[in-house]
């Protein structure tokens, strides 16, 4: 066993959601993400679609029974003293699989080690074990603390604990908007349309992480809104709909939503070449990444076209564009399991 330390913090975090090339649903999660010597532990897992046990959308008696777990203050919800350490962020279920691993004491020290992925009641450690991660012995008492922190005295999740995530769509509940809130909701991402926000209580402002102005609202109107949401001291960050595709605003709200810092994405930059014959996208570290094109044809339908959907290394990465699905005003949304980024194409 390893007798090495290093360190263990906690960093909210992001399962981007959204509307897929094929219509699907991709639910939006927020959570707290684990933080190894300095790096979020997701990072090192290249194609894993997944979150912690530690969600936003988790009612306040499971999140603080999820903590009390990883405390070792609750039995552990496996055989073999294996805790889910990464589940599926589109059910709650192990039936989708979850990336486990051994939590025990050793001593004052906390360990995880053995991780593998399980289906079943018991991972198969050759076949199905992340060899390349851990073990991790963890200071006991820093590792209760970054956990406890979480917790009030009475055992109730702490104030400030991130919760689900709110949009504001400002303009007439016209068809665009109706479905952008219909999307956004479908996605775990709670949506209200108004005609203005002016003169709403600061408390209720203060609840969206985002603004999403319609097509119709004038700037001098947008200009009213964003002072209301300052003198609220507000966070919201307000975006002007780029178009009336609703894959291509649901992406821009996710994109809105993230707080993540720059220097803990993988995905850290989209760009078209003028002209249209090529993306640059930028990496951090291996991922998955996929490349869709919106666009409006010439009666002003939707279409959507996948370009690109591999796992790429660190790096800049130059993907040729298919003119056919670049015609006309189109706009790129590449996105990883954790991040999304928009830019439109410029012909």
């Amino acid at each position: 066993m390893t007798s090495e330390y290093v360190t263990f913090g906690l960093v909210p975090a992001m399962r981007a959601g959204g509307v897929q090339a094929d219509g699907a649903y991709q639910t939006h999660r927020d959570f707290l993400d684990f933080v190894v010597d300095g790096r979020p532990l997701l990072a090192r897992l290249t194609d894993l679609d997944a979150v912690s046990p530690l969600t936003a959308d988790t009612g306040p008696a499971a999140f603080a029974d999820q903590v009390r777990r990883l405390l070792l203050e609750a039995e552990p919800p496996l055989d073999g003293s294996r805790f889910i350490i990464y589940g599926c962020p589109e059910c709650e279920g192990p039936e989708c699989g979850a990336l486990t691993a051994v939590i025990e004491r050793d001593g004052p020290d906390v360990v995880w080690r053995d991780f593998g992925w399980q289906t079943g009641e018991t991972p198969d450690a050759e076949r199905d074990g992340y060899h390349d991660i851990g073990p991790y012995r963890f200071h006991g008492e820093r590792y209760r603390a970054a956990l406890r922190r979480l917790l009030t005295a009475d055992g109730a999740p702490a104030p400030g604990i991130p919760t689900g995530p709110r949009a504001l769509l400002i303009g007439p509940r016209a068809a665009v908007l109706a479905k952008l809130a219909a999307a956004l909701r479908r996605i775990g991402v709670g949506a209200e349309i108004t005609l203005d926000a002016v003169g709403a209580h600061a408390d209720e402002l203060r609840k969206y992480g985002v603004v999403v102005f319609g097509g119709t609202v004038r700037e001098d109107e947008r200009d009213a809104v964003r002072r209301a949401f300052a003198a609220a001291c507000s966070e919201a960050v307000c975006v002007t709909a780029l178009a009336p595709l609703v894959p291509l605003l649901v992406a821009q709200v996710v994109q809105a939503l993230d707080r993540t810092s720059h220097d803990r994405r993988r995905l850290l930059g989209l760009t078209a070449v003028a002209g249209g014959a090529e993306a640059v996208v930028e990496i951090a570290s291996a991922c998955r990444v996929r490349l869709v094109a919106h666009r409006l044809d010439r009666l002003s339908r939707p279409r959507t076209h996948a370009l690109l959907d591999a796992v790429l290394p660190p790096g800049t990465h130059r993907v040729p564009l298919d003119p056919r699905a670049i015609r006309g005003r189109s706009f790129l949304v590449a996105r990883t399991n954790d991040t999304v980024r928009i830019t439109p194409v410029e012909r």
